[in-house]
């Protein structure tokens, strides 16, 4: 926690591609504390705790992916050194690699983390870390659509995709958080972390915030991992897709290919970061959780429809990908549907 009257210089990074809406939600959050918890109660105002501003790499206005007009604060020359650096998420394609644009930031932000800067990102800007080599040896989180991209392009990284927040490193100098929305995870833990529990719980109060408790796994699509340059490999996720449900889909993929199963495995995990067996279970999960989404099949039977004899190995294995019960994310899904 940080010394009375003392404050945390914050850089919220963003360019054109990052989102908005987020990289404002945290600095608007950031500067409540200590302000409008008190205005809400007629007590004065206390010193701010953090010093945030909206730093681009040339400090120049610019345009948003959605056309709006947004002035940063500052440039990074400018900024001067930073305690705490946020990089928001950003809106580039996964598989494409960071663009050439962010290199003054990587740079930047190397630099901060050897002074010793406290360096987080949201949902996608996880990739900014792992280009910038933070990560290495680390866990780590990002929007589930990003973290098999991750993985794979960055192999020293353990990517947790289950998970909303990563606190990791010595000290806890680097945290990642999952998706967008996870922005509020993350500020309630540096809120927490910097000026105190009690003041994580006003801003949460104030902003209705609920840390993603349960994970962002019941939100993803678990079929990821498509993006690569393997002929072989693609045309087995294809034939896959058409036949997970059959009783031993692996030995027939690998009797597709051409190769032995140990030759597919190695093949198919070097392309898509995941084995032929965690693929098809993915595949079997992904269809069950549509069938709970769209019928009311009992879950036995969905179970048995993606290809388990056992519903006890079903439900074992939706637990584990998707971090909760088939019966819980069926009540879940029924309350993004229900009007009134």
């Amino acid at each position: 926690m940080l010394q009375e009257k003392s404050t945390c210089r914050t850089a919220v990074l963003t360019m054109p591609c990052v989102g908005t809406s987020t990289a404002y939600c945290i600095l608007d959050a950031l500067a409540s504390v200590g302000r409008d918890w008190e205005m809400l109660h007629g007590t004065a105002p206390r010193p701010p705790v953090f010093d945030a501003a909206l730093i681009s790499c040339d400090g120049a206005a610019y345009q948003d992916i959605n056309g709006r007009r947004i002035t940063p604060d500052g440039s990074l020359d400018s900024f001067g050194k930073p305690d705490l650096v946020i990089v928001p998420d950003f809106h580039f394609a996964p598989g494409t690699g960071v663009p050439d644009e962010f290199a003054p930031m990587i740079i930047w932000l190397k630099k901060a983390r050897d002074d010793g800067a406290l360096i987080t990102s949201v949902c996608s800007g996880a990739y900014l870390l792992a280009e910038a080599g933070m990560l290495d040896g680390l866990d780590a989180t990002s929007h589930w659509s990003f973290c098999d991209v991750i993985a794979r392009q960055y192999p020293d990284i353990r990517m947790r995709r289950e998970r909303i927040l990563v606190p990791a490193g010595e000290g806890h100098r680097i945290v990642t958080a999952g998706g967008a929305s996870s922005w509020g995870d993350l500020v309630l833990y540096l809120i927490g972390r910097i000026a105190g529990p009690d003041e994580a719980r006003r801003i949460a109060k104030i902003y209705l915030l609920q840390p993603h408790t349960e994970g962002q796994l019941h939100y993803a699509s678990l079929t990821a991992g498509t993006q690569h340059d393997d002929a072989l490999v693609a045309d087995a996720q294809v034939w896959a897709a058409d036949n997970y449900a059959l009783p031993t889909p692996v030995a027939a993929m690998a009797a597709r290919s051409g190769l032995t199963e140990r030759s597919l495995l190695r093949r198919f995990r070097k392309a898509t970061g995941q084995t032929p067996v965690d693929y098809v279970q993915t595949l079997r999960i992904e269809e069950a959780k549509q069938m709970l989404e769209t019928t009311d099949l009992p879950i036995d039977a969905i179970a048995g429809e993606v290809g388990y004899t056992e519903t006890s190995s079903f439900r074992n294995a939706f637990r584990r990908y998707v971090g909760m019960p088939a019966s819980t994310y069926r009540k879940k899904r029924l309350l993004f549907t229900q009007v009134g």
